[in-house]
């Protein structure tokens, strides 16, 4: 089969300017795109650092109600680091939290085991977000 590389996903908001203002000044994304031929279209493309996938919201763009995006996760390298930059950035993240046999735990998974450690923030309009830790090297 061919390569499927997903590019854009479109993101529900309610606030055009205010999501611009989150994504580029809070998240730090990459403004790529903003145009508006008229008053019934707008699209904002903005791109995570380092991602080959961006996002896209905006006017006349999309059906979905604002806030109906869960999860969407964001893969990092060290989930403590970028929390904590985006916590300076006024960004409200959970606290970080692994998971176990047992359940979920407090903090960083002590292994750095792949895919095992989180937080969560959300942004204006509720469309929710996931940071994930995937260090190099670092055990299934």
């Amino acid at each position: 089969m061919a390569d499927l590389k997903l590019e854009l996903v479109l993101l529900p908001v309610s606030d055009v300017d205010r999501a611009k203002a989150f994504y580029t000044e809070q998240l730090g994304f990459h403004l790529d795109v903003d145009h508006q031929p008229n008053e019934a279209f707008r699209v904002v493309q903005v791109t995570p650092p380092g991602s080959a996938c961006s996002v896209t919201f905006g006017i006349g763009i999309t059906e979905a109600q604002p806030g109906a995006y869960r999860g969407t996760h964001l893969v990092v390298e060290d989930i403590e680091v970028v929390r904590d930059e985006l916590v300076e950035r006024g960004v409200e993240v959970s606290a970080v939290r692994h998971m176990t046999p047992e359940g979920w735990k407090d903090g960083v998974d002590p292994n750095h085991a792949k895919y095992n450690s989180f937080a969560d923030f959300a942004d204006p309009d509720g469309n929710t977000w996931v940071l994930q830790e995937v260090r190099p090297g670092s055990d299934p």
